[in-house]
């Protein structure tokens, strides 16, 4: 192939390219998504190691009332967790649930987070 030819189709092999890594990534990650222990539809999950290891705690609506802050067992802190239920869950650094420190809301029916961006110690479930 001439250099010209090379150089006009470049930009289409690298767009290729590109999307060829991203798709493997996305599937890479619904694949373990698919592999968490002991959570069941309808639950909240945490577990205190990453990539849902370690010990377990669940909630669902059952044992947790919607729009309250509900603090984790006290030495217990959250690493990773999935949320399977059908309402947004906001999970927070603080076990008050302050907005003081970090905080993020993931929504239901099926949210995986193999690796928290910080350790959780409180959850508020919303309506």
């Amino acid at each position: 192939m001439s250099s010209r030819r090379l150089r006009a189709r470049l930009p289409h092999l690298l767009i290729l390219a590109a999307l060829g890594l991203l798709t493997s990534v996305g599937t890479a990650q619904a694949a373990s998504a698919q592999e968490e222990p002991g959570c069941q539809k309808g639950e909240f999950c945490l577990w205190s190691a990453g990539d849902y290891g370690g010990e377990i705690q669940r909630f669902d609506l059952r044992t947790a009332n919607p729009g309250e802050c509900i603090p984790l067992p006290e030495g217990f802190s959250g690493s990773s967790f999935a949320n399977l239920l059908t309402r947004d869950v906001t999970v927070y650094q603080s076990e008050e649930c302050s907005t003081e420190g970090d905080f993020v809301t993931y929504p239901g029916g099926g949210t995986y987070v193999p690796d928290a961006r910080f350790l959780v110690r409180g959850i508020q479930i919303w309506e």
